[in-house]
């Protein structure tokens, strides 16, 4: 039988102005299968919320991550964090034993990215600077579950202008090109995000797309049980190819 040991460490990277805690149940699962999983804040949110948000401080938080859990990894980013684990293994290949890089198909500039940095100006400005709406979202498009283990660890109301600005920067199609590893691009079917999937798809050396059937942009939220059993189909494969 095959030992944990022999399994590709887990490391998870989370969404704008969520936390660590929106992968509880894919840590919860993924341990009960034999694997080391480490779920990492970014800078400007969850524990680390006093920590401005650049585009190095988030790639060194990555960086860390790997470093926690050995050195080589299955990299699993959703949204923002999708993005920057795309940028990572780019730039570490030799640290990224495969990529999940779910919820960030669509390339980071434009009207797209304009309006959504337009929209979080005008929370913003709201007196509980959007408190309020991001928990009641939370609750009305998550299951109850999914919604608790977002909300836990708090929500990251500053970080959103700064968070997208710097994202506006990232190349993720080129960057896609340069990681020569397996990639996974994991799309809820109803997400918004997969404006530029057969872009994305494209891009990539070792590429495939898979669609979460009645998922929305946090696909690993909304529908956890599918979500989490594409990751542990893709651990094992990429188990058995390191």
């Amino acid at each position: 039988m095959e030992t944990p040991a022999a399994r590709v460490p887990v490391l998870l990277v989370h969404g704008i102005r969520a936390s660590a805690t929106m992968w509880r149940f894919q840590e919860q699962k993924l341990r009960a299968a034999g694997y080391h999983v480490l779920a990492i804040d970014l800078p400007g949110h969850g524990q680390r919320l006093k920590e401005p948000f650049t585009v190095s401080a988030a790639l060194a938080a990555i960086d860390d991550g790997v470093d926690a859990l050995g050195g080589r990894v299955l990299l699993v980013g959703l949204s923002l964090g999708g993005y920057y684990a795309v940028a990572y293994a780019a730039r570490h290949p030799d640290r990224v034993a495969g990529l999940v890089a779910a919820g960030c198909s669509a390339v980071p500039k434009g009207v797209l990215l304009e309006g959504y940095r337009l929209l979080a100006r005008v929370i913003h400005r709201l007196p509980d600077r959007g408190l309020w709406l991001h928990e009641t979202m939370a609750r009305r498009l998550l299951p109850a579950a999914g919604a608790r283990d977002v909300l836990a660890g708090g929500a990251a109301l500053d970080v959103m202008d700064a968070g997208l600005r710097a994202t506006s920067t990232l190349t993720p199609l080129a960057s896609l090109a340069a990681y020569p590893g397996p990639i996974w691009l994991v799309n809820g079917a109803l997400d918004h995000f997969r404006l530029n999937e057969r872009r994305f798809l494209a891009a990539c050396r070792n590429g495939e797309v898979v669609v979460v059937p009645g998922a929305t942009h946090l696909s690993s939220l909304a529908q956890p049980e599918r979500f989490t059993a594409i990751l542990l189909r893709v651990a094992e494969q990429v188990s058995r190819a390191s």
